[in-house]
């Protein structure tokens, strides 16, 4: 009982600290509203239409952030909740001048930005401030878990790389071995409050799951494939026997439709904002060596069809003489020019034609070479699930994994995208595409010895 009124008071301090920064924008908002704005509007405000404006703002804040995980304290790390606050901050205050300017009628209102402007350079201040002031919150609140990692046949170096590199969060302790066997494995576990459970056989795991819940005693796992699609099942309930419906078969029509349409229409805007930017960076590739701008390469899409991706050339002309390969993490092959455009993600841009032909969709699992894919079939059987929807410029383990993602972790996430698709889920993906766009880690390539992402 007690431990449950901690925990309730521990939430509430963490809710209302992240309400602060919220209020706090939407009140600096409220000033420049009835100290600016409001008295050029061509139409008086009363008290209800004031509130209603400035809730508004306040709202928009909410979805962004939503979107950017801006909120997401403790999470994320400081550096990407600043990042992320930033992105909420251009977004909210983009949209709320443009509303200003529709409500004003007069589009020279457009002119009139400072006030906006100085609002956003406030609006970052303050949330650096708050992100910083929020980590010593959370650090003080919820000290990192000291964990006991319990695994199987597999290494587990590569999970406990992973942990430690939030130490902030998560401290692998104790290591132990299936092994050792279930008995002392579930004494080890009465010794720690956070238990990770690696990739064992689903028996076993079963077991120490229940057991942990038993005990209430906190257990994180590692996803199976099976287990995103029951993760993302359809719950019937019809009878006294819950069921569960997993329908494996893509998107639906309707799904598909919308998807499409959207496609259509933000393909052809892309193309017509992106030109100016494309236009630059193939007189940039044309003058470093001549060499051609694009660079057209067979990829799988849905069913295994095989179409030519579009792409800005970033490598020197005929790098793959020796055979398919991915970047290197040191690849000489990249020119000076394909570091920038690499590391920007602008070499993709020209996608855009393919998705306005129908070869690929904005959002959707990264096309693949059918030798790669092959490759890692004969490794991971599943790795074909992914071609169930259209390869997409980006996707989910485009934003949540890495270019040199292992292929069984890209695969758990492309299925994630697929088994839980919808509307909201391709428009969250291509708002935290932008998010993605500066962090160099996002664009690293495999190790210098590996041809694929395989280890």
């Amino acid at each position: 009982m007690k431990l449950a009124s901690s925990l309730k008071t521990k939430r509430m301090i963490m809710f209302w600290s992240k309400m602060l920064i919220v209020f706090l924008q939407t009140g600096m908002y409220g000033w420049l509203w009835y100290h600016h704005y409001k008295d050029m509007m061509p139409i008086e405000y009363w008290r209800r239409g004031n509130w209603a404006i400035i809730g508004l703002y306040g709202l928009f804040i909410l979805v962004f952030s939503r979107a950017f995980g801006s909120l997401k304290v403790g999470y994320l790390k400081t550096w990407d909740i600043m990042y992320s606050q930033m992105l909420t901050i251009l977004c909210v205050n983009g949209v709320a001048y443009l509303q200003l300017s529709l409500i004003n009628g007069d589009w020279k209102f457009l002119e009139n930005a400072s006030p906006m402007l100085w609002l956003s350079i406030l609006d970052f201040g303050i949330v650096l401030v708050w992100a910083l002031f929020m980590r010593w919150i959370y650090a003080i609140i919820y000290p990192p878990h000291e964990m006991l990692l319990i695994y199987g046949k597999n290494s587990p170096n590569a999970i406990i790389r992973k942990v430690e590199s939030r130490k902030d969060k998560y401290h692998i302790k104790e290591k132990i071995a299936l092994q050792e066997g279930t008995d002392l494995i579930m004494k080890k576990i009465l010794q720690y409050k956070a238990v990770l459970i690696g990739d064992i056989p689903v028996q076993e795991r079963n077991t120490l799951i229940k057991y942990c819940f038993d005990q209430n005693i906190r257990c994180y796992g590692i996803p199976k494939i099976s287990d995103i699609m029951i993760r993302n099942s359809e719950s019937i309930d019809l009878f006294d026997s819950p069921l569960l419906l997993f329908r494996n078969n893509g998107l639906t029509y309707r799904q598909m439709f919308v998807k499409r349409a959207m496609d259509l229409v933000f393909s052809l805007v892309g193309i017509l904002l992106a030109s100016p930017i494309m236009l630059v960076i193939a007189v940039c590739i044309k003058a470093y060596d001549h060499g051609p701008v694009f660079y057209r390469q067979k990829r799988q899409t849905i069913g295994g069809r095989e179409f030519y991706i579009l792409k800005f050339r970033s490598m020197i002309v005929d790098s793959e003489r020796h055979g398919a390969r991915l970047a290197k993490a040191h690849d000489d092959r990249i020119t000076p020019v394909g570091k920038v455009i690499r590391r920007l993600h602008f070499d993709e841009l020209p996608q855009l034609f393919n998705i306005l032909k129908g070869d690929m969709a904005l959002v959707g699992p990264r096309p693949e070479r059918k030798e790669i894919t092959e490759e890692y079939s004969k490794a991971i059987p599943e790795f074909s699930f992914r071609l169930k929807v259209k390869a997409g410029l980006t996707g989910y383990a485009q934003v949540y994994g890495q270019y040199n993602t292992i292929p069984y972790d890209k695969l758990k996430l492309d299925l994630t995208y697929i088994t839980s698709y919808s509307l909201w889920l391709d428009i969250k993906l291509m708002i935290l595409t932008v998010k993605i766009l500066f962090q160099k880690e996002k664009s690293a390539g495999v190790d210098d010895a590996q041809k694929t992402a395989l280890k």
